[in-house]
């Protein structure tokens, strides 16, 4: 198959993910999914009943990242938090089997493992229950965490993505410290964020809010192209980062860059069954793809073709290299 000219050179940027290191800090979770048949309304509730078939647990949140770095074929570590319980011990397990390091992953005591189960019947999330403490963390495990930031930033880092999920870690202390040693380095700062922190990413390279997110942040409602535009120009002055990347489900990417250019991308998904993990996977391509010398708009297109084959798989999912590849192929 005859491939373009920007295909060919997205290719490479994914030929030479193996050759990056990125850290990612932030909120660990385990996803927990029950899969099941609903076949009558029980007689106690007006609720199904969900005969469970199988259960699955996958690694979640800030870990999902790891998990989409990895699989992506990035060199990855993590630093985060864990409880002092079956569930971190867990999530410690499924980390070294892939052969990833749980050095930076700090247990403190009194703190659960975030769980997230969701009951899932004929590809339809039913219910989700969470098991989580929101409650921000200790002082000595803040400072545990930086110290490990300090460290694996000295060892050579050519990237760091913050996957803020409101658990606790990602503070505006923590975010500014990263931000001030990223800065002498010239590591790529990276984040998911979340609505009730905008304030704290003051700095970072690029940020990628969902539409919801990048309403409520830059308190524009958006609905249509102007107030897109506004919203995500605000955005980008108020954060003083380079680049806004929103992220708009069927309508595709669009892209606010410090030069005030903006790049409009349409989506690359055929079919949407679970968008659960898509921004995780889209920061993970799109900072890969960064880390590997591509541009803004390239690394943009990159995630774009990634998040387009996850959200075709219910659950949890990654990406391989040869799966972006040949869906870069198709397009």
């Amino acid at each position: 198959m005859s491939l373009n000219a920007a295909s060919r050179r997205l290719m490479k940027y994914i030929d030479r993910f193996p050759s990056t290191r990125t850290l990612v800090v932030g909120d660990v979770m385990l996803d927990h999914y029950i899969w099941g048949k609903v076949s009558r309304i029980s007689p106690e509730a007006p609720v199904p009943v969900v005969n469970v078939t199988k259960e699955s647990v996958l690694l979640g949140a800030a870990t999902n990242v790891v998990n989409n770095v990895h699989s992506l074929g990035g060199k990855v570590s993590v630093c985060g938090v864990i409880g002092h319980d079956e569930a971190g011990k867990q999530l410690v397990h499924m980390l070294r089997l892939q052969g990833i390091h749980t050095d930076g992953l700090i247990v403190e005591d009194g703190r659960p493992t975030t769980i997230k189960t969701r009951v899932i019947a004929h590809s339809q999330q039913v219910v989700r229950f969470d098991r989580e403490t929101k409650i921000g963390i200790e002082r000595d495990t803040h400072r545990r965490i930086f110290e490990y930031i300090r460290q694996q930033e000295d060892n050579g880092l050519d990237a760091i993505v913050l996957s803020d999920y409101s658990k606790g870690v990602v503070t505006k202390e923590l975010v500014r410290d990263i931000v001030k040693l990223a800065r002498k380095k010239g590591i790529i700062v990276s984040v998911d964020p979340k609505v009730n922190h905008f304030g704290i990413y003051s700095g970072v390279t690029i940020l990628t809010p969902n539409t919801q997110e990048a309403s409520i942040g830059s308190k524009i409602e958006i609905e249509d192209d102007e107030s897109l535009l506004k919203a995500g120009s605000l955005l980008l002055k108020r954060l003083k980062c380079n680049a806004v990347l929103v992220t708009r489900g069927e309508h595709g990417m669009s892209l606010f860059e410090r030069s005030g250019r903006v790049t409009h991308i349409p989506t690359v998904a055929q079919e949407v069954f679970d968008v659960t993990g898509a921004g995780d996977t889209v920061i993970s391509a799109l900072t890969l793809a960064m880390a590997a010398g591509a541009g803004m708009v390239d690394a943009a297109r990159l995630s774009n073709y990634a998040a387009g084959i996850v959200v075709g798989v219910v659950g949890t999912a990654t990406v391989k290299p040869d799966e972006l590849k040949q869906r870069i192929a198709a397009d």
